[in-house]
């Protein structure tokens, strides 16, 4: 462990989780609708987005730039075996991504639009989030813990993703039953958190 970058990328991961925290709390967007207006509320999206797609792979590249160490390699035949159970996860990742409408995801759907009346938007209850609330998180980390190939800095990477996704998820809820009130919070009553497991 102290020959890798184990500690360096937990480190980077809590910085990486603390800038995202902040540019996705509430109070910042609203800062962003009061001194920008109505342009200020259609772009923060996407601005979050841009900001993202710039710190990950900074993030993500401390895996190869930073001294490692192998852990294991996932061997015949069971490598096949978690190599589909990947596969079966990205195609549920597409399915997840297609219910919330990608355009949306990503903050591209601010440009299309007129309006940012987030009274517009509609929970999505079918298709895989009758079965969790998170799906995209779920299959996010069956792809990244089936990894064939764990290594010190793969690990802590895994670790902080998982964290920070974990605690993320608790403050989107937040927003979440903020934005639709009761109606989310009959939904997160018989709908599994993240593994479409409901335990009592």
């Amino acid at each position: 462990m102290n020959q890798s970058g184990f500690w360096w990328i937990l480190i980077a991961g809590a910085v990486y989780g603390v800038i995202h925290s902040l540019t996705a709390s509430l109070w910042l967007k609203q800062i962003a609708a009061r001194v920008y207006g109505e342009n200020g509320r259609r772009y923060y999206r996407l601005t979050y987005v841009v900001i993202s797609l710039i710190t990950t792979p900074l993030y993500a590249a401390l895996v190869l730039l930073l001294p490692d160490a192998h852990l294991y390699i996932i061997p015949q035949p069971w490598i096949f075996i978690t190599g589909f159970i990947q596969l079966l996860a990205l195609a549920g990742l597409l399915l997840s991504f297609k219910g919330t409408g990608l355009l949306s995801f990503i903050g591209l759907d601010s440009l299309l639009s007129k309006t940012a009346d987030s009274s517009k938007n509609t929970l999505m209850t079918d298709g895989l989030y009758r079965y969790s609330r998170h799906p995209i998180y779920f299959f996010s980390f069956i792809v990244l813990w089936l990894f064939p190939l764990m290594s010190w800095n793969i690990l802590s990477l895994a670790i902080g993703v998982t964290i920070y996704t974990l605690i993320g998820s608790r403050f989107e809820e937040h927003k979440l039953v903020g934005e639709f009130g009761q109606t989310y919070i009959d939904y997160r009553k018989v709908t599994p958190w993240i593994i479409p497991i409901k335990f009592k």
